[in-house]
């Protein structure tokens, strides 16, 4: 089972290779004005980051905006492009070394896979308002999960490799709706990990499940972004590309570094992130507002 995954998910990768390089040489003259050491470096240390179980979407919008490297606008689709590659490698490290159930594999990422697909078509419509409210909130929520983490107010879960019944009904619903939030910019990650742990499961079994579900439905959703130009080019080829190179370090050299202070840093920017990303939608909309009465006199 666990090859005809893994087989499934190199098709998963290939096709969205092909496309994904296909619009890139399509709009080679189009690409976007800002800095590739600047998106180099970010698209490093989140991906590196990302193998370690902390998350790459949380941290890159943070990093995206602070460095001013994106339209707020494109950052969902940017985030679900940029990032493929890296994860379906994780995928292919974590779902090799770890034992899951392959029904609860299986159904799971296939309910995110589903919820991913459907999520984009919705988001990649957004306006650059309802996207900055919808991931000032997401990223909010993001925080609160990790801390709960940090203080141990999360379940701490159990020893089970698999799920059954209403269990398994409930954990499949939950990641249809991660995998649509996922392509608002809310990296599934943290609520993957929370919901493993609430059902019983062992901690282990999260990090192949999380990677499991983002490496299926990322290009399923990448596709969507891609066809609807979404999404901040440049950004995607860097973060493709020298991200990887964030991964492999991760997993072969300090994947077993103590990570306590960055993910408290990641806390701290992840909720700093928020607040602007709601400020910013607040000032639109009072934009809004005064070019409406302006009109109106």
């Amino acid at each position: 089972m666990t090859t005809a995954v893994l087989l499934v998910l190199a098709i998963f990768g290939l096709v969205f290779t092909i496309i994904f390089v296909k619009d890139i040489i399509k709009n080679k003259d189009k690409l976007e004005n800002n800095s590739w050491v600047k998106l180099g470096g970010i698209g490093f240390v989140t991906n590196f980051f990302d193998a370690l179980g902390i998350g790459s979407f949380a941290t890159a919008t943070a990093l995206l905006k602070i460095f001013d490297q994106s339209e707020d606008r494109l950052i969902p689709g940017t985030l679900n492009v940029g990032f493929t590659l890296a994860v379906i490698l994780e995928a292919f490290i974590f779902i090799k070394s770890i034992e899951v159930e392959p029904l609860t594999l299986v159904s799971m990422i296939l309910a995110a896979t589903i919820g991913a697909w459907i999520g984009a078509g919705i988001v990649s419509k957004f306006s650059e308002k309802k996207v900055q409210k919808v991931m000032g909130f997401a990223l909010f929520l993001t925080a609160l999960l990790m801390l709960a983490g940090k203080l141990g107010i999360m379940p701490s879960g159990g020893m089970e490799i698999g799920l059954n019944g209403w269990k398994l009904l409930l954990a499949v619903i939950a990641n249809f709706l991660l995998g649509a939030l996922m392509t608002a910019g809310i990296g599934l990650y943290a609520p993957c990990m929370a919901l493993v742990y609430a059902l019983g499961m062992s901690p282990r079994v999260a990090f192949t499940i999380m990677f499991g579900s983002c490496a299926f439905l990322m290009p399923v959703a990448s596709i969507r972004f891609i066809k609807e130009d979404a999404y901040n080019r440049k950004a995607s080829i860097a973060f493709s590309t020298v991200g990887l190179l964030g991964v492999i370090v991760a997993t072969y050299i300090v994947k077993t570094m103590p990570i306590e202070i960055l993910t408290w840093v990641v806390i701290g920017v992840v909720l700093y992130t928020s607040y602007t990303m709601l400020k910013a939608s607040k000032k639109k909309n009072n934009l809004i507002d005064s070019e409406i009465l302006l009109d109106e006199k």
